[in-house]
């Protein structure tokens, strides 16, 4: 109306103005000090990448990468290439499908390929370091395979039939949207499915027998799923269940009922159920297996009268062979060292092997097969150069402040003497229900040939020991991480494993909340802690609901804009909050100028005020033995958040 006052945006603005120009003179000061420093280190890191380039081309020659199986047909992809051979030729005659190089993604890296049940056709995602969306080229195969459609921004995405296929977009992090688009004489693209609630995550996914696709719609702790059934591939999704607070589902189906992977019921751990398609409520579920407690289900796959469960207990892996036929459940056991597991696509739910690969961080990964109809598990023989035939692996339990015991597992060299005196390298993670990483990587094979000692604190918060591990460390549980974490170097120190001035403390993304903490809390603990896109500023960041991931994120950390009590807890832990001068142990930062996932502006601010407190500390107390920690942060340009090719993390 005339007369009414209109409030002044200029301060607003001003501020932003302001906060801009920190960041970049934050930036510039870093990058410079980062130069002046770098050439140090010239002579080791050269040492360090001759090194690491011989264990790659001696592991990727006795590994190849996963197989995808059609029949006859093997597909595979190696080197940005996707190549095609006969199940029974010699892999030397293949015909090349795809490559990266050709269509002008070199910078690119394959992340998914799906094949049509025709085999004409070939969806695959292509994604750089610089960006967290990918995008999908489907080719059409034959004699002279050619580029049909680009599709940009592309998450997930599965055939129906032999040319219509389903996709997810990706934007901002996020994704709520569901594609359907043909390839028969009349194409066309149509909107399927929105999802309404920033807190949930789309993807699709194709049941084994090639029955449904799903659309599943998850948060950190509810999911729902809609089917398509692939018969009629152009009839509206139906709902399996409705979405119920903490109720957690996934779908497969044989035989005209669906198999769940389901937290419903008591105890809310996996387990798994089973309702006929045209009944599919909860309230029609009846129970097939329960998993043990302090399980974790790491995958599982679907077969026409048998079902795999690939589990973990305690750091060990293992598989469960349930039969659908004698309604039997047998337990078959792994290589003590294996870590990670990585099952082979099989498009053919008939078959009677399953394939997958086991790694550890010291192991390259092995092919392994288990056949049902002997019962039993094959290695795979390749032409092998032994890679590491004197590495320990070690499995501890750490007691921690409330006598939860706490996995730890453990590498080193069999022939290292007085361990006390060699240098150790603590992992940790422990969020979002995620695994401690512990694939197979060139550098941890190299430093245990160089004497050091590997340790994987598994603590709660992760999941190591299934969804209540989870549960027990985070929002207001988040400390208890940090407890085990103590607990574990404590014990490492105790059992004669390395010592505080030899030990250094590794972790990326969510695990610089307790890497950050631990300086905090215990500096004294570990001597340096190198830290990749680290999360460090904990509270600012929750407090800003227009980053992509504040919302969907408050089902792990809380909601401290509307719960004071949630406040004052974050900021009790805080890596940034609670920076003070005393003795910090050197730090090494790498973070990404355009990473999405973690603001730079918190991890330059972290960085600012650590030194500060640090200097601080030195000039107040210039006693003898006194030093000031090395707080370096290489910022790096290019690469997203913790993503890589073998190339950008060989330089890093």
């Amino acid at each position: 109306q005339e007369g009414t006052r209109i409030p002044s945006k200029r301060k607003e603005n001003s501020s932003i103005v302001t906060s801009e120009l920190l960041h970049k003179n934050l930036l510039k000061s870093e990058q410079q000090n980062w130069n002046d420093i770098s050439p140090i280190y010239n002579p080791m890191t050269k040492r360090i990448k001759q090194k690491l380039e011989e264990l790659h081309n001696k592991c990727t020659f006795n590994s190849g990468s996963p197989r995808m199986r059609f029949g006859d047909n093997v597909y595979f992809e190696e080197n940005g290439c996707i190549f095609l051979s006969k199940a029974d030729d010699d892999e030397a005659n293949v015909d090349i499908l795809f490559s990266t190089k050709d269509l002008g993604f070199s910078d690119a890296f394959i992340q998914r390929i799906r094949i049509s049940p025709d085999q004409r056709y070939m969806a695959v995602s292509l994604k750089s370091e610089n960006s967290e969306e990918a995008t999908c080229i489907i080719m059409k195969l034959g004699h002279f395979p050619v580029v049909e459609k680009v599709i940009s921004s592309v998450f997930s995405f599965e055939w129906a039939t032999n040319d219509v296929l389903y996709y997810t977009s990706q934007k901002n992090l996020k994704c709520q949207n569901v594609f359907m688009t043909t390839f028969t004489y009349q194409k066309r693209t149509k909107l399927v499915y929105t999802e309404q609630d920033a807190r949930f995550f789309v993807d699709i996914y194709c049941t084994k027998d090639r029955r449904f696709l799903t659309i599943n719609s998850n948060s950190k702790t509810t999911s729902e799923v809609w089917l398509i059934d692939c018969r009629n591939p152009f009839e509206l999704p139906i709902l399996v269940q409705a979405r119920t607070n903490g109720v957690i589902y996934h779908i497969e189906h044989r035989n005209d009922e669906l198999y769940i992977l389901t937290t419903y019921g008591e105890p809310a751990e996996y387990k798994l159920m089973k309702a006929p398609v045209a009944s599919s409520g909860k309230e029609n579920w009846q129970l097939v297996y329960t998993l043990e407690e302090k399980t974790k289900l790491v995958d599982f796959e679907m077969f026409s009268d048998d079902c795999i469960m690939f589990l973990k207990n305690a750091g060990h892996l293992y598989l469960n062979v349930i039969s659908f036929v004698s309604h039997s459940v047998q337990s078959i056991k792994l290589p003590t060292w294996a870590c990670e597991f990585e099952s082979e696509s099989h498009p053919e739910h008939t078959t009677s092997t399953c394939y997958f690969q086991l790694s550890s961080p010291v192991h390259p990964p092995k092919r392994f097969a288990y056949s049902f109809k002997e019962n039993n598990l094959i290695e795979q023989a390749v032409q092998e150069v032994p890679i590491i035939t004197n590495c320990h692996t070690t499995r501890l339990l750490a007691k921690s402040k409330d006598e939860t015991l706490v996995p730890i597992t453990v590498f080193h060299n069999m022939n290292s003497k007085e361990l006390h005196r060699k240098p150790l390298l603590v992992h940790v993670y422990g969020a979002y229900g995620i695994d401690l990483n512990m694939s197979f990587k060139e550098e941890k094979l190299m430093l245990i040939e160089e004497g050091w000692i590997l340790a994987y604190c598994h603590v709660r918060g992760g999941g190591e020991q299934g969804l209540s591990w989870h549960k027990d460390g985070c929002q207001h549980n988040k400390l208890k991480g940090l407890h085990d974490l103590k607990a574990c170097i404590t014990l490492l120190h105790k059992l004669g494993f390395s010592q505080p001035k030899y030990t250094a403390l590794t972790a990326a993304s969510a695990g610089g909340v307790l890497a950050g903490a631990l300086c905090n809390t215990d500096p004294e603990l570990i001597r340096a802690v190198v830290l990749q896109a680290p999360f460090v500023d904990v509270l600012n960041t929750m407090m800003k609901t227009h980053l992509p991931l504040t919302i969907e994120e408050q089902e792990e950390w809380g909601n401290p804009l509307e719960d004071e009590k949630c406040m004052k807890y974050i900021k009790s832990y805080c890596p940034y909050q609670n920076i003070k001068p005393q003795g910090y142990p050197s730090v090494f930062i790498t973070a990404y100028e355009n990473d999405q996932r973690v603001p730079l502006i918190g991890i330059l601010r972290y960085v600012q005020k650590l030194r500060k407190a640090a200097l601080h500390h030195a000039t107040r107390t210039s006693k003898k033995g006194n030093w000031v920690p090395n707080i370096i942060l290489d910022v790096q340009a290019n690469g997203s958040h913790c993503d890589s090719s073998w190339e950008h993390s060989l330089s890093e």
